[in-house]
């Protein structure tokens, strides 16, 4: 076999690892809350840091990660990620604790998961672009975006099967790619790009960027809980410095940059226009998209599953599956992206791309809360072909016009940008979400319990983040709440009252209102974000191969 194809068979397979990885987290969630013990109304940190922890430490690590694989050795670095990638999911399998405990140990060990994943992330696109051709990276690149999107089917699967016979199967099954993958890696990978050795690392640089996106991410985290009397924590002092302090030193970042001999990132790379463009082009659709899929999950978890007949306990496995025509546009479209981006550039395409994924955004403004489900597989369909057209030739514009010596630090910027766009766009999604929550459950439910103030007292009390967290774990919301009456509430409730208040279709009636008009503004503002990428991806100009158009013309001339 040529070397380039076992080059993107195992790094396909690292993808691959890393993509079920991240859906079968999703959709198993509620079954692996249920099992360590945790109640959904006053736990809503810890749902966050599992989902917030993983981005925060990839973000932070990648570009020094890159930068380190360009000095010492892509394929080492990657091997090494590998490994850690392996052993973090072997500590998620042995979670030994119950409750909070439990709950700390899994967001640890999902932490150590992100250290390997940032070396993988970091590496996998150079090792491409340095084992294949310019005229064949679009296409290799596309084919590994279909195994991440085949890895999204695989965990959307598994996660629902594992999760019902035990949550700690969820994390187990990882364990076998790792392992293959580890091995493989360190027996066939060779180093094929140019290192640059005898450079030293840029300590300052490197904390100033770590510790300035840490702050942010922590600061973006705990603004989505509830702080005082409001539901959510923006107003937290400690919040606003964390943020404040974080950009501050993002501020200074690129100032000693140009000072130090050898910099953590050159930023003079971001006077190529592809690269500039490509990776602004990749925030803003992070940005936009990355939070889609989470905040749709709970629409049908919340929502549309239990108006549709389906038990609470069962809606996390359905909402899976329900999303699954998003990944069908992925896969339809990513390989056939890439190969076309070798032929033709990547500006139409890319642009393109992110113009069918604004349109989608203002389709599912269409919707209803009750919708057709024909309507709604549709559009995500749709929205996965638009970004299955935008991925792969944006990412082979970007690694395409830098230097060979600079793949690392170049994939490693790129994949930064992915990872703080994501997990800003689920703050995004989150915080509009919660801020209309706050604004219309109370009055929801006074309206709805008029004739019974002590219950409408009690289901007012939920907090929005709770009820966001009772919807995304599955739970029953109203016989959660009525569980943790008081007796003599309990027993004075009319049962009228509690026969009404009971049927499945009550909470996601109720609820439905503020949650979609919470909904139509997220959509809104992800549309005009979407069109800033295709702005973005326009403004990259015509082709650009560093090898051919800055290397090639080097010789020529020479």
């Amino acid at each position: 076999m040529q070397y380039k194809w076992i080059a993107l068979t195992n790094t396909t397979l690292g993808v691959l690892m890393g993509a079920m990885n991240g859906t079968i987290l999703l959709i198993s969630l509620p079954a692996i809350f249920r099992g360590i013990g945790i109640n959904p109304f006053n736990s809503f940190q810890y749902l966050l840091w599992v989902l917030f922890g993983y981005n925060i430490a990839t973000a932070t690590l990648l570009v020094t990660f890159g930068r380190i694989s360009d000095m010492f050795g892509r394929v080492r670095l990657y091997n090494l990620g590998f490994l850690i990638f392996t052993i973090g999911s072997i500590l998620l399998f042995l979670t030994p604790g119950k409750g909070n405990e439990a709950a700390l140990e899994i967001i640890f060990f999902r932490l150590v998961q992100g250290v390997g994943a940032a070396f993988l992330m970091a590496n996998s696109a150079a090792i491409i672009t340095d084992a294949f051709g310019p005229q064949e990276r679009g296409k290799a690149l596309g084919l590994n975006q279909v195994a991440a999107l085949a890895g999204s089917l695989l965990g959307l699967i598994l996660g629902g099967i594992l999760a019902v016979l035990n949550w700690r199967y969820v994390f187990l099954v990882s364990v076998p790619f790792g392992i293959a993958g580890t091995i493989w890696s360190y027996t066939k990978l060779r180093e094929m790009g140019k290192i640059t050795s005898g450079q030293k690392i840029d300590y300052l640089g490197n904390l100033l960027f770590g510790a300035g996106l840490i702050f942010i991410l922590i600061g973006v985290t705990y603004g989505l809980l509830p702080y005082g009397n409001s539901s959510m924590g923006w107003g937290d002092p400690w919040v606003i410095t964390s943020i404040a302090a974080g950009l501050a030193m993002l501020v200074v970042f690129p100032f000693v940059e140009k000072k130090v001999k050898y910099p953590m990132f050159r930023l003079e790379l971001f006077k190529l226009r592809p690269f500039a463009m490509g990776s602004i082009a990749t925030l803003l659709s992070a940005i936009a998209f990355g939070g889609v899929q989470i905040i749709l999950i709970i629409l049908l978890q919340g929502i549309w599953l239990p108006l549709h007949g389906y038990s609470y306990s069962s809606t996390p496995f359905w909402a899976g599956v329900y999303m699954i025509p998003l990944s069908l546009g992925f896969v339809t479209l990513g390989p056939i992206s890439g190969r076309l981006s070798d032929k033709y550039g990547s500006r139409l395409l890319s642009t393109l791309g992110m113009i069918v994924v604004a349109i989608s955004f203002l389709a599912l403004l269409t919707l209803p809360y009750n919708f057709n489900y024909a309507d709604f597989a549709v559009i995500i369909y749709v929205m996965g072909l638009g970004n299955g057209l935008f991925i792969a030739p944006n990412t082979a514009s970007i690694m395409n016009s830098v230097p060979p010596e600079h793949r690392g630090s170049a994939s490693g910027m790129r994949s930064t940008f992915q990872n703080v766009g994501q997990t800003t766009s689920i703050a995004i999604f989150f915080s509009i979400v919660i801020y209309y929550l706050g604004l219309g459950l109370s009055s929801a439910f006074n309206t709805a319990l008029a004739s019974s103030p002590a219950l409408a007292h009690a289901f007012s009390s939920i907090p929005p983040t709770g009820a966001l967290f009772a919807a995304f774990l599955g739970y029953d919301p109203v016989k959660t709440v009525l569980g943790s009456l008081p007796p003599s509430i309990a027993s004075s409730i009319n049962p009228s009252i509690l026969n009404t208040i009971t049927q499945r279709t009550w909470f996601p009636t109720t609820i439905a209102p503020p949650f979609m008009r919470a909904l139509d503004i997220a959509f809104i503002i992800s549309a005009i974000i979407s069109i800033g990428a295709a702005i973005s991806s326009y403004l990259r100009g015509k082709q650009f191969i560093y090898e051919r158009d800055v290397i090639g013309e080097v010789q020529r001339t020479g």
